[in-house]
C-alpha cells in the first residue's frame, strides 16, 4: 500500500496496453486519479471506463504521439490548465532486435525520437510545477539494456544508456527540491513490446526463465512512489548479472557471447 498516492494525480504515457496498462491499475487501485497518454484513443476511453469503474477515481485521456514535439506544448498547457500533476511516469517506448546494419536508420530515429527525447521534452513540460510546488516524483521507465547492452540491440540500448544518464544528471539537479528522479529498469517482460521488437517470438522462448509479467513491475513501481529511490532493478538474477558485468565487462562478454546472441 502506498498512502501516498491516495488523491494524487499520476500522469502515465505509452499506457493503453503492456506495462501503461497494468501501471495503470496499480496507480489506481491506491486512489491515484490517473491522466493517460497514448497513440491509440480507443484503447485507451475503454481502459478508462474499465478502471473508473474498479476503483472510482477520475481517468482522463489524450491522444499524442510523443515524436511530434510541436504539439506537446500545447498537450502539456491543457492538461495542466485541467490538472495538477504530482506524478509523471514516462513509460512510452518501443525496440527492435536487428543487427547494427540490418536496423533501418528511420528506425533508429524514430526509436531515439520515442524513448528519449520524448521522454526528455515531456519532463521539461511538466517539471516547473512539481518545482513550484516543492513534491513531485519523474519516473523514467529504463531497461536492464541501459545496464549492458547485447547484440541485436544496439539501438534500442543506446536510448535506454540515454534514459539512464538523463535521469541521473537529472536526480543530482533536483537535489533538495522535493521532486525526486527514479529509474526502473526491468529485464524483458511478456508484453506486446515483444510484438515488434522479436516478431519471431524466439526471444522470450529462450529467456523465459527471467520474463517478468507487467504487473509484478508495475507494483514494485508504485511500491517507490513518493520515496527517494534511485532505481528499481529487476528481476534480481539479471541485476546481479548487470551489477557483475559493471566490475569485469569483458569476461562476462566473453563467457555470456552465445547467452547474448539469442535474440
Amino acid at each position: 500500500m502506498n498512502r501516498y498516492l491516495a488523491g494524487k494525480t499520476v500522469l502515465i504515457t505509452g499506457a493503453s496496453s503492456g506495462l501503461g496498462e497494468s501501471l495503470a491499475h496499480a496507480c489506481a487501485e491506491e486512489k491515484a486519479h490517473l491522466v493517460l497518454i497514448a497513440r491509440n484513443l480507443e484503447k485507451l476511453e475503454e481502459l478508462a471506463g474499465r478502471i473508473e469503474a474498479s476503483y472510482e477515481v477520475n481517468v482522463s485521456v489524450y491522444k499524442a504521439d510523443l515524436t511530434e514535439f510541436a504539439n506537446l506544448d500545447a498537450l502539456s498547457k491543457k492538461i495542466l490548465d485541467a490538472h495538477d500533476v504530482d506524478v509523471l511516469i514516462n513509460n512510452a517506448g518501443f525496440g527492435l532486435f536487428e543487427t547494427a546494419l540490418d536496423t533501418p536508420f528511420e528506425t533508429v530515429k524514430a526509436m531515439f525520437e520515442t524513448n528519449v527525447l520524448g521522454l526528455i521534452k515531456l519532463t521539461q513540460l511538466f517539471l516547473p510545477t512539481m518545482l513550484a510546488k516543492h513534491s513531485g516524483h519523474v519516473i523514467n521507465i529504463a531497461s536492464q539494456a541501459a545496464k549492458i547492452a547485447t547484440p541485436k540491440s544496439s539501438a534500442y540500448a543506446g536510448t535506454k544508456f540515454a534514459v539512464l544518464g538523463y535521469s541521473n544528471a537529472l536526480r543530482m539537479e533536483l537535489s533538495g527540491t522535493g521532486v525526486h528522479v527514479t529509474t526502473i529498469n526491468p529485464g524483458p517482460m511478456k508484453t506486446q513490446f515483444f510484438d515488434i521488437a522479436d516478431r519471431s517470438g524466439e526471444y522470450l522462448e529462450n529467456v523465459g526463465f527471467f520474463a517478468l509479467k507487467p504487473e509484478k513491475v508495475a507494483t514494485k513501481t508504485v511500491r517507490i512512489i513518493g520515496k527517494p529511490r534511485r532505481e528499481v532493478n529487476l528481476p534480481l538474477l539479471m541485476n546481479i548479472g548487470t551489477r557483475v558485468y559493471q566490475v569485469i565487462p569483458s569476461v562476462i562478454e566473453f563467457f555470456g557471447k552465445s547467452a547474448f546472441m539469442k535474440k
